[in-house]
């Protein structure tokens, strides 16, 4: 498939951040507990199907060996966020920056009167001030009735302090991939390759994309994390609903060369300017960005943010 801008906007990169200043005394004691333990050896990475997106580096199909682990069974919430963040005083990127992008049919008629800008190429991300985990509209919204709903607007190194904090790992890509697929070979969902009524599987766009939506699958935003039915891992919403970073620095070539650092618990490049990002969004359509399946991919900078990005983590022993 030829090239299309993905749904979920790139952020120019801002400032990198370090973890600092954590309350890690306040540090919950690591347990599997709500994880899934992954011990298939090993799977079909990649696609070769004729409508990927070639650009992404989706390519080639191939087999990829990993060690047991852990992943959580769902995307992280609200909830779990908000304890991160009472226990340790944590500030994300997000609110330190004072804005992060959301999608304009979410935003109050009141914030609307004050926003001025939106993303060229993908003007339906508004740029709204005081936009953030907690305020995920803007600065008339909370989380309030939206607990179990992945938190969103969070950097990649608001995720890796989150992460340190608990205890876990963000997963490298093939470790997502792997959990994603859920013991299946070469299909391009998590459920396998049946595409019909999709809005009863997972939570995407339904309508024409970006204005229509028919809500059919009864959400226009996030969803709970545990609406729609697990794979047959019992692993939930690996497609769409948000996007989940991973822990490789981003290349659409680096894998298309086999070699051990490639096939072999594969961690992706040493270096980048971009994370990669796995599972698609409720903004995602066949249509427009159909990478809510298996093998697609996409990616951002370190300390960006949006209203369709979250995150699940994974454990090794």
């Amino acid at each position: 498939m030829s090239k299309k801008k993905c749904c979920s906007p790139n952020d120019p990169s801002k400032n990198d951040s370090s973890i600092k200043n954590i309350n890690f005394s306040e540090r919950p004691k690591t347990n599997s507990e709500k994880m899934i333990l992954i011990d298939q050896d090993n799977f079909l990475m990649g696609t070769n199907y004729e409508q990927a997106f070639s650009a992404d580096g989706e390519g080639p199909l191939r087999e990829v060996s990993l060690s047991k682990f852990y992943i959580d069974q769902y995307p992280v919430t609200n909830l779990d966020f908000e304890k991160f963040c009472i226990s340790t005083g944590y500030i994300t990127e997000a609110e330190k920056f004072g804005w992060s992008f959301v999608f304009y049919q979410l935003i109050s008629e009141k914030i609307k009167k004050n926003v001025s800008e939106s993303v060229y190429d993908a003007p339906w991300w508004w740029k709204v001030d005081d936009a953030s985990w907690k305020n995920p509209y803007g600065a008339d919204s909370s989380i309030e009735g939206i607990e179990t709903h992945p938190v969103v607007h969070v950097s990649w190194n608001d995720v890796n302090a989150y992460a340190k904090w608990i205890g876990k790992k963000i997963p490298s890509e093939a470790e997502w991939e792997m959990a994603s697929r859920g013991g299946l070979r070469n299909k391009n969902f998590s459920w396998g390759d049946d595409d019909s009524e999709i809005y009863k599987k997972c939570n995407i766009w339904d309508g024409k994309f970006p204005d229509e939506n028919s809500l059919k699958d009864g959400w226009l935003g996030t969803s709970p994390v545990d609406y729609f039915k697990p794979n047959r891992l019992n692993i939930y919403d690996t497609a769409g609903n948000v996007w989940e970073w991973c822990s490789d620095w981003f290349s659409s070539s680096f894998h298309q060369i086999e070699n051990k650092q490639t096939r072999i618990n594969p961690k992706g490049p040493l270096e980048g300017k971009t994370k990669t990002m796995k599972g698609g969004s409720y903004l995602c359509h066949n249509s427009y960005c159909n990478r809510y399946r298996n093998s697609a991919r996409t990616h951002n900078s370190p300390d960006s943010s949006t209203g369709n990005l979250g995150f699940r983590l994974a454990y090794s022993d």
